[in-house]
C-alpha cells in the first residue's frame, strides 16, 4: 500500500512509520516539527515538512499520488494542558483533523487509521470495553471523541472506511525510537529522567483516589504492541468500513507500582513527592482488549511492565539527551 502517514516524527507515528515500510509498504510522512524530530523519520519514508492548517500543502500533498491510506497521528496529547489551553487542542485535534479527513476524501483515499486514546472513556473500576459509557474528563479526550465521531459520519456519506484504535498509556522503546517530548509529562520517561540524574524527584499527582494505594491506576502497553495493532487494523479495513478497538494489556498499575518498578530496573532510590491531584485526571483506566484479540488475533507480545520500563530504561540510558544525543 501508499500510506500518508501525518505525525510521523513523533514517538509513535514514527515507529509504524518504520513498521510500514519493513512490510514493504511505501510510507509518505507529513509533520510540522513542532513536537516530533526528523531524526526520528526512517529511512526510506518521503518527508514533507508542513502543518495540518497549511491546507494548500496538505491537499497539494494529498493529491500528488494516489493514496490507499491515512494514518493520522498528528496531536497534541497532553491532558492536563488541554485543560489550560482547550482552544490549541481543538484548533490542533479536531479542526486540523477534519481538514484533514475531508481533504483525503475529496482526493480520493478510502481507509483511514486514526490514533485515538482511552480518555474517551468515563473512568471505570472495571476494564474498559468499547462498549463501556464514553465520558471524556478532559478536552484531549473531548477533541479524539469528536474526531470518531467525524469519521462515522464520513463512513455513512462517502463510504469512508476507518478504524480508530483507542490505546492506554504507549510505553517503552525500540532498539533506536524511544519517547522523547518536549516538554515531557509521561509518568516513565519522567521516572527514568530522575534515574538518570536530569530532575531531582517524581511527582505523585494526587494521593487521594479511590485505589488501594491512593495513586492513579492506568494501564500500559509497548510501543510495539501498538504499532503491531495499528498493521492488522490497516489489513482489516479492506474488509470492513468501521473499526473501533481498545489497546492495552488488561493489567493496571498504579503511580507508586511504576515508580517502586523503576527503581528495580533503574537500581535508583527515585524519590518521589506527593502533589494534589491534576484537573481532568481519572481515577482508573485500564483496557480490555478482547474484541481486537478476537477478531484480528491481535497479541501482546510485552504485557509484563517491568519488560515495558527496561525497554525503555534502555533506550534514555543510551539517549539520555533524546534524538540530539
Amino acid at each position: 500500500m501508499n500510506i500518508f502517514l501525518t505525525g510521523g516524527a513523533g514517538y509513535i507515528g514514527s515507529a509504524t512509520a518504520e513498521a510500514l515500510l519493513t512490510a514493504g509498504h511505501q510510507v509518505t510522512v507529513f509533520d510540522s516539527l513542532v513536537t516530533g524530530h526528523r531524526q526520528a523519520v526512517p529511512p526510506g519514508a518521503r518527508f514533507i515538512h508542513a502543518t495540518l492548517q497549511d491546507t494548500h500543502a496538505l491537499a497539494e500533498a494529498l493529491s500528488g499520488q494516489r493514496y490507499d491510506a491515512i494514518m493520522h497521528f498528528a496531536a497534541y496529547i497532553e491532558a492536563g494542558e488541554s485543560m489550560k489551553r482547550p482552544g490549541k487542542y481543538f484548533e490542533n485535534n479536531l479542526i486540523n483533523s477534519l481538514r484533514l479527513i475531508e481533504i483525503g476524501v475529496q482526493s480520493g483515499v478510502r481507509r483511514f487509521v486514526l490514533s485515538s486514546t482511552a480518555a474517551v472513556y468515563a473512568s471505570s473500576d472495571e476494564p474498559l470495553t468499547e462498549n463501556s459509557p464514553l465520558g471524556p474528563t478532559n478536552t484531549y479526550g473531548h477533541t479524539k471523541l469528536a474526531v470518531e465521531q467525524a469519521l462515522e459520519w464520513y463512513r455513512r456519506i462517502y463510504g469512508l472506511h476507518f478504524a480508530a484504535l483507542r490505546y492506554f498509556n504507549a510505553a517503552g522503546a525500540l532498539p533506536h525510537r524511544g519517547e522523547a517530548h518536549q516538554p515531557e509529562s509521561h509518568l516513565i520517561p519522567l521516572v527514568l529522567r530522575v534515574a538518570l540524574g536530569q530532575r531531582a524527584n517524581i511527582s505523585i499527582f494526587g494521593t487521594d483516589y479511590p485505589t488501594p494505594d491512593g495513586t492513579a491506576i492506568r494501564d500500559y502497553i509497548h510501543i510495539a504492541d501498538l504499532v503491531s495493532a495499528h498493521l492488522l487494523a490497516l489489513e482489516a479495513l479492506d474488509e470492513n468500513d468501521r473499526l473501533i478497538y481498545n489497546l492495552g494489556n488488561g493489567n493496571g498499575y498504579s503511580v507508586r507500582q511504576v515508580i517502586d518498578i523503576a527503581r528495580q530496573v533503574t537500581g535508583h532510590p527515585i524519590p518521589a513527592v506527593e502533589t494534589p491531584r491534576r484537573p481532568g485526571d481519572p481515577a482508573r483506566l485500564v483496557a480490555s482488549s478482547e474484541k481486537i484479540r478476537r477478531e484480528l488475533g491481535w497479541q501482546p507480545r510485552y504485557p509484563d511492565l517491568r519488560d515495558i520500563i527496561a525497554s525503555a530504561w534502555e533506550w534514555h540510558r543510551t539517549h539520555p539527551q533524546g534524538y540530539s544525543s
